[in-house]
């Protein structure tokens, strides 16, 4: 059995890095496959990943109103906004900028990150079949005086590319809102295309 070790400086995991080694096993030479300056593992697909950060989206997320998590027309997958729902259920809540701090709204949006890949997990399957990540909208619940929204969706931003690699790169807009629904802090939607559905023969 071939082993390859791949010994990293850095490591990008929930926008921290890291120093770590990791062992690869039955790969071929590796390739680089990263952005720069941002860390990834070559080889390894976006399944592979999500067990290696620990996150579990098996369970998709509840719409709350009359909608659906996500819609597929053609090659995109429009995925209905998720707000930072914790494993237990509960949401962050609160004013960024007042009750909920910048490091909070990080991870607020990391969550609704979660929410996001679960919504389209649910709608294509094998998460191999994204081709990329193409927008996010992301909406920050803050104080009129807070000025740090881009900071906040990056929690969101870090999170895609830690589970897409460079397919996860987008385009974004980040928005301050006067509130949000039920006072949720954030609240991020996504456009994603994925690979075209092979044609059956008549």
């Amino acid at each position: 059995m071939d082993v390859a070790v791949l010994d990293t400086d850095r490591e990008l995991v929930s926008g921290r890095l890291l120093r770590s080694q990791i062992v690869l096993h039955n790969r071929s030479p590796l390739t680089d496959t990263t952005i720069p300056g941002v860390p990834s593992l070559p080889g390894m697909n976006p399944e592979e990943n999500l067990v290696r950060l620990g996150i579990d989206v098996s369970t998709p997320p509840t719409p709350v109103a009359n909608y659906v998590p996500a819609v597929r027309t053609g090659n995109l997958v429009f995925v209905s906004g998720q707000g930072p729902r914790r494993p237990d259920g509960s949401m962050v809540i609160g004013k960024v900028g007042e009750a909920v701090s910048l490091d909070e709204a990080y991870e607020a949006a990391r969550l609704c990150g979660i929410g996001l890949i679960a919504a389209l997990k649910s709608e294509i399957g094998d998460l191999t079949n994204v081709e990329r990540v193409v927008k996010l909208l992301g909406m920050v619940n803050a104080a009129p005086d807070f000025t740090d929204h881009p900071k906040v969706i990056n929690g969101c931003s870090d999170l895609l590319m830690d589970v897409f690699g460079k397919k996860g790169k987008h385009a974004r807009s980040a928005v301050g809102m006067g509130s949000l629904p039920d006072q949720i802090s954030v609240e991020i939607e996504m456009i994603v295309e994925v690979k075209a559905t092979p044609q059956v023969p008549d």
